[in-house]
């Protein structure tokens, strides 16, 4: 015989059952939105929160516009010189003043803009570039390799960072020549690239000796997966946050680095126009005429700590000890 009081207990629970099913839906949609994050989509939503974050990106943003369109904030030309506004201050005509040709110090700051972002932007690429490939194959390889690609590496780092650029950049610029724009612009980023590599190395060879220890690692290497495919499919993903937290923090001051060198007569010169020409080109005038050298160098500035800015917002929102 059947129990009654199971039968009714059945009958409840099926009850509940059928009134609960949106509830229970509802918790399942709920359970499907609420899936795990990834490591840059929690950083994105950090960054988001960040006031410093936003500021830099909006400074950045104009730079980067000033340099793609200079059109849209200038009308006049960069080398139109005309003697007879010889270092004539800032007015209404010419808001930041001319200079010592009587060039428009306004419209050289705005079309400056492109030289030394380009520089400091594929200076960037190949000093991480090269970084990266040596040291993630440092950090992975067996205590010989590891040992002869990071002596090599300090090498170059011990190389001081204006007496090898002075040597790389007389070497390749003979008095008899006359190189054009493109060819000025890549000796100063090979210059630069081949002085910097190094730091690059170094944090990716750390992140990699950390990675190579996971479990992820050890279950590919013992299903048979080649070292290659280790290291681009499983280390390399891992391990480059530090390295572009590295690269936005360097790009601010790579730009700086090439207003140095311009100062000192070696970097970008004529006819290219860049914010460290500029400065090159008034250093000889500043008690006469200091807007010559306040305005680009302010550029410079204000585009450097932007950079930096965003690099100490990517750290911080990429560390989850930081949190």
């Amino acid at each position: 015989m059947s129990d009654p009081g199971a039968a009714s207990s059945g009958s409840g629970l099926e009850q509940a059952a059928a009134a609960g099913v949106g509830d229970l839906s509802h918790v399942d949609s709920g359970q499907g939105q609420n899936k795990p994050r990834s490591l840059w989509s929690d950083a994105w939503r950090e960054l988001r929160r960040k006031p410093t974050f936003v500021i830099s990106l909006v400074i950045i943003f104009i730079v980067v516009l000033m340099a793609a369109f200079p059109t849209l904030f200038t009308s006049v030309d960069p080398r139109y010189g005309n003697l007879d506004n010889y270092l004539k201050t800032p007015s209404a005509d010419a808001w930041f003043g001319y200079d010592v040709q009587g060039y428009d110090v306004y419209a050289r700051a705005i079309h400056g803009a492109r030289g030394s972002l380009l520089v400091g932007l594929f200076s960037t690429i190949l000093t991480v570039l090269i970084g990266s490939v040596v040291g993630i194959f440092a950090g992975y390889a067996k205590s010989w390799v590891d040992s002869v690609l990071s002596r090599f590496g300090d090498i170059f780092a011990g190389v001081p960072f204006v007496l090898g650029a002075i040597v790389i950049l007389t070497t390749f610029n003979t008095p008899t020549e006359n190189p054009s724009a493109v060819r000025i612009i890549t000796q100063v980023v090979f210059s630069i690239a081949v002085l910097s590599w190094p730091v690059a190395m170094r944090i990716m060879r750390s992140a990699t000796l950390v990675a190579k220890q996971q479990d992820y690692v050890k279950a590919a290497r013992g299903l048979g997966a080649s070292p290659l495919r280790i290291v681009f499919r499983h280390l390399l993903p891992n391990t480059v946050a530090p390295v572009m937290v590295y690269a936005t923090i360097a790009l601010g001051a790579f730009i700086g680095a090439e207003a140095t060198l311009a100062f000192l007569g070696i970097g970008l010169r004529p006819p290219v126009v860049s914010w460290g020409v500029m400065i090159s080109e008034s250093r000889d005038y500043f008690q006469a005429a200091p807007h010559m050298l306040l305005f680009p160098a302010g550029f410079v500035t204000i585009t450097v700590l932007a950079f930096v800015m965003l690099g100490d917002a990517v750290r911080d929102a990429l560390d989850p000890k930081s949190r």
